[in-house]
């Protein structure tokens, strides 16, 4: 049976209550640390996956929730975001977030991080977000995650 509590899930369940959501966190029995792993254990469609993705804009760490059905196409969007983006090292993501890659939640996190929400994901009527760590999902959709994260929608790969 899996654990019902963890430091990282715990602080992204207060970031959803600030928020002024209900934290319905699903703990799975396995680690699911990619979005089609994530789908089949919840039974939906990849591109219902907000994968978690932090990058170095520049020297900036920024967090780019994508559609589990895409892949960010990190020239195109640098050049779109006014700079160089590229995958951040696991130490960066540990330091921007507080959690480790294949758990990243939108929120969380020790301060705020600048994010962009995949356009792609508001076709869903619910998608599934990481909850801090890698056997840990919640259900939101496109709209909460801007709001919640005051991300910036944005297409992550050229049309």
């Amino acid at each position: 049976m899996p654990p019902t509590t963890h430091p990282a899930v715990e602080l992204v369940t207060a970031a959803l209550q600030e928020h002024g959501v209900e934290p319905r966190v699903r703990w799975l029995d396995d680690a699911v640390t990619t979005a089609q792993l994530a789908a089949d254990a919840l039974g939906v469609e990849v591109g219902q996956i907000a994968n978690s993705l932090v990058f170095l804009l520049d020297d900036e760490a920024v967090l780019v929730l994508t559609s589990g059905a895409h892949r960010v196409d990190t020239d195109w969007l640098g050049a779109r975001l006014g700079g160089t983006l590229g995958r951040a090292p696991k130490e960066r993501v540990k330091d921007a977030t507080g959690q480790v890659i294949g758990g990243v939640a939108p929120v969380g996190h020790p301060a705020p991080v600048r994010t962009f929400v995949d356009v792609a994901l508001a076709q869903y009527d619910e998608v599934w977000a990481a909850a801090g760590v890698a056997r840990t999902v919640f259900p939101t959709t496109f709209d909460e995650l801007v709001r919640i994260t005051r991300g910036t929608p944005t297409a992550v790969e050229p049309a």
